[in-house]
């Protein structure tokens, strides 16, 4: 006896969806602070991104870094906010404004 393909949708979830809402966290995305319902995360472009729907419903998507699902920073973890700057960063600074300086 053949079946025929069922139509009904799945309620379990896929790997690589995720099944709560997410925070945008990138200070300068004009979604910060905003949740969204996301549908999917997967690698696309060399990189994790986020899938979710826009305000007016068209899928759309972000890095993964830039929401609530990226893993703390390390570096941020380990000072705890009490330095604003990298080390890495201040020297490159220094170079910068040397070469500026000549």
């Amino acid at each position: 006896m053949k079946h025929a393909p069922s139509t009904a949708l799945s309620t379990a979830a896929h790997t690589g969806e995720v099944t709560s809402p997410v925070r945008v966290t990138h200070p300068f995305h004009p979604l910060h602070g905003q949740e969204l319902d996301v549908l999917a995360e997967r690698v696309q472009w060399g990189e994790a991104r986020v899938f979710y729907r826009d305000s007016q419903g068209h899928r759309a998507s972000m890095p993964l870094g830039w929401t609530s699902l990226a893993p703390p920073d390390p570096y941020l973890a380990v000072v705890a906010a009490r330095s604003r700057f990298r080390v890495q960063d201040l020297i490159d600074l220094a170079a910068l404004l040397a070469g500026v300086r000549r």
